[in-house]
């Protein structure tokens, strides 16, 4: 084993880490990431975009040059009131919606939570710190946070919307099944995979979104008792950071996030804990590809513009 880590060590120097000889990433390897992947500095003191500067004008104009039938297909789920998901194993804190109704109209009100695994939200770079105490990312301090909001590295930074091309990583259709299995996560090699099947080439300001079927999953699995900290749900292994790091993604959308049986790491979420602090890479989380999946088989077409509309709440 010793010698097998040397070896490893000697060839990757200067070179992609897990990608190479696709084997999932060490123990020093992950811990690692946290400078090999670090983007602090890199767009500037000042910088709240982290890896959305990878999204330029140029890169907006190609996204929009990928529209050919003008269809349009939602990824998000809907707010996870108790009504729409009642199992309170995965939705502990339901979203609140009341209707007001008067006699010449209808007002409502929505509370919601969020953060979690059910409901479809963009990370801001204010969400996770590079350790206990912080510092955010871009080495922020973390007293900009209060419970009244955050004074930098908050969601209406990306207030004017992200527009860019999405590309859909379809894992489960690709290995011939419905969904991603336990002990059988997402890495950053199947990605590469993925893209020379369907012959396309990762692009930097490319949103990366990967279908591992959470909405099969969860059907198949009605009595499925999901734990966090860690997660025991199948999903994306840490080897994927480097796949966006050296393709220069935007940002990663995800139907299922950390898959199982990655406790080695010390962290429950342990690509959010490098993702968000340490690259500054937005996270969509929880977001819904059935239907894209659908419509990408149909037209077979993998590559589309994106947008996202982050809420501004100040």
């Amino acid at each position: 084993m010793a010698t097998r880590s040397k070896a490893r060590g000697r060839m990757r120097r200067g070179t992609t880490v897990g990608l190479r000889d696709r084997t999932p990433a060490t123990v020093e390897e992950y811990q690692a990431y946290r400078t090999r992947l670090n983007n602090w500095g890199r767009w500037g003191a000042e910088d709240q975009f982290g890896t959305l500067n990878f999204i330029d004008a140029n890169v907006r104009r190609r996204a929009a040059a990928l529209v050919r039938d003008g269809r349009t297909v939602s990824c998000a789920n809907p707010l996870a009131t108790a009504a729409v998901l009642p199992d309170t194993r995965r939705n502990g804190r339901p979203a609140d919606h009341r209707m007001t109704v008067n006699p010449a109209s209808t007002v409502d009100y929505v509370g919601v939570s969020y953060h979690g695994f059910v409901n479809t939200h963009i990370d801001a770079l204010c969400h996770i710190f590079a350790g206990p105490g912080g510092p955010m990312y871009n080495d922020r301090p973390v007293s900009l946070v209060t419970e009244t909001g955050a004074q930098a590295n908050s969601i209406d930074a990306w207030r004017d919307g992200i527009v860019t091309r999405g590309v859909l990583y379809d894992i489960p259709k690709m290995r011939g099944h419905d969904y991603v299995r336990n002990g059988e996560p997402v890495e950053g090699w199947h990605l590469e995979d993925w893209a020379k099947e369907q012959g396309l080439t990762p692009q930097p300001g490319d949103a990366v979104l990967i279908r591992s079927g959470a909405e099969p999953f969860w059907r198949a699995n009605p009595g499925f008792e999901m734990k966090t900290g860690p997660l025991n749900t199948p999903g994306v292994a840490v080897s994927v950071l480097e796949f966006l790091h050296d393709t220069g993604a935007a940002l990663m959308g995800w139907d299922l996030q950390e898959a199982s049986g990655q406790e080695q790491y010390g962290a429950g979420i342990p690509l959010h804990v490098i993702a968000i602090p340490h690259m500054g890479l937005p996270l969509l989380d929880n977001a819904n590809f059935e239907a894209l999946s659908e419509v990408c088989v149909e037209t077979g077409q993998y590559e589309f513009m994106l947008t996202i509309a982050p809420l501004v709440v100040l």
